[in-house]
């Protein structure tokens, strides 16, 4: 069973992510809260395995409430919903640590294999809008983080670097295997490998990583 924790100001729309969620015989709601403070709060005393984080909530806000529970090393995973596909505060969430986001209007079947993806340990990167957010908003950081980048990028394999533009790009393991002509169990060893060498905590974070180090394709998959 996989525990799911809502946080976010509209009861309404808590209301029926729960119906939802505990419509399903593997999901089930434990808590829920009106703002990011109260969502973290309940989840030090217990932690859920996902928790869908509204971006915009009062007193503490979707990021810095995801901030807090990273830092703090709670095992709980955070898919952040928003209205908008180019929010900004959700490029700050990702490099939090959040591991994906979705849009508050996306499909039930998509939010629900969205939870399940999430629980298992993967990242919500593959969605078209993702991509959009991610090159609209690294475009305007400032400085240059390509430049800030190189010196990984220099301890990257050529063979890594495919590999990280593939996962940019929002392909599965499969897909990597399959393009790349390599087997599955070599493409998660590679990932691995880019995980420890650039710092990055998941999946989201490679994605990131590529794109300000400007070796990502934006276009790819769209």
């Amino acid at each position: 069973m996989t525990d799911v924790f809502l946080a976010d100001d509209q009861g309404l729309v808590r209301g029926g992510f729960r119906m939802l969620i505990e419509a399903e015989d593997d999901l089930s709601v434990v808590g829920e809260a009106a703002d990011g403070a109260s969502a973290v709060k309940q989840l030090q005393a217990r932690p859920a395995d996902v928790v869908l984080m509204d971006i915009r909530m009062p007193i503490m806000d979707g990021v810095e409430a995801t901030r807090r529970l990273v830092s703090a090393q709670i095992p709980t995973r955070v898919l952040i919903l928003t209205t908008f596909d180019l929010d900004e505060y959700v490029f700050s969430a990702l490099k939090a640590g959040a591991s994906g986001f979705l849009l508050k209007d996306a499909r039930p079947e998509e939010l629900l294999s969205a939870i399940r993806n999430v629980a298992q340990g993967d990242a919500v990167v593959a969605p078209s809008a993702t991509r959009r957010l991610l090159t609209h908003v690294v475009r305007t950081l400032p400085g240059s983080p390509q430049q800030q980048h190189q010196e990984k990028i220099g301890s990257l394999t050529a063979r890594e670097i495919e590999v990280l533009q593939q996962i940019a790009g929002g392909a599965t393991n499969a897909e990597i295997s399959s393009t790349l002509y390599m087997a599955e169990g070599t493409v998660k060893t590679h990932i691995g490998r880019l995980l420890a060498k650039l710092d990055c905590r998941d999946r989201v974070g490679l994605v990131l990583f590529a794109f300000e180090a400007g070796l990502a394709d934006p276009y790819a998959r769209s």
